[in-house]
């Protein structure tokens, strides 16, 4: 069994100068934050095909190893982004599925625009779907990541066929495709609806459940 021996003050940890102490296979919550924080900034400032490595170990103070250990590529590193954007939605209850379909829907396509002012998390999803195809690795990285924050629209669906709104012949996984389908296409080809526009893009999705 490997045993991971505490971090000591005055130890070298790694090989960026002043670089941030790891705490071996487990993930350091606070470098974790500053290696994100550090990706977000750069792609702001410089966008994402000139980021690399080495820039985010320097701004965000932490260790090639660490960071590769974590993230292996840049393209990991925005799935971490996204994945992190996902984690502060809430699960809507509006006693309906239209409802709830729409308030979901509302607040993932507003975080893909970034309304709120922050980095719109929609481009850096184009990314990972197109890296994804030439990436094994990636690709199953992206489809164990959206299992993971597709948890909130299982329980809609799971509401709404227990109201009788789904069809019983519709499968679980079946069901979350379709309700994506549309919305993922039109993020790839650069046509989100516009803030207002949700309700009725939910329209068009709601007979795929019948």
């Amino acid at each position: 069994m490997k045993r991971y021996v505490p971090f000591r003050k005055g130890e070298i940890v790694s090989d960026a100068e002043n670089a941030r102490a790891s705490i071996g296979a487990r993930r350091n919550p606070e470098t974790e934050a500053a290696v994100l924080q550090a990706a977000a900034e750069l792609i702001r400032e410089q966008g994402y095909a000139a980021l690399t490595m080495e820039a985010v170990c320097k701004r965000a103070r932490a260790g090639k190893a660490t960071l590769y250990r974590w993230w292996p590529s840049k393209a990991h590193l925005l799935l971490a982004l996204v994945s992190r954007s996902k984690q502060e939605m809430e699960l809507p209850d509006t006693g309906t599925l239209r409802g709830d379909l729409t308030a979901y829907l509302d607040d993932l396509l507003a975080r893909w625009r970034g309304d709120d002012g922050s980095m719109p998390m929609g481009p850096l999803v184009r990314v990972l779907y197109v890296e994804a195809a030439d990436n094994a690795e990636l690709g199953a990285a992206l489809l164990e990541e959206r299992r993971d924050r597709w948890q909130l629209l299982d329980q809609i669906l799971t509401a709404a066929r227990a109201r009788g709104e789904v069809s019983p012949r519709l499968g679980a996984e079946r069901a979350k495709q379709l309700a994506m389908a549309l919305p993922i296409y039109l993020l790839m080809i650069g046509r989100l609806p516009a803030p207002g526009e949700t309700a009725a893009l939910v329209d068009d999705i709601l007979p795929s459940f019948a």
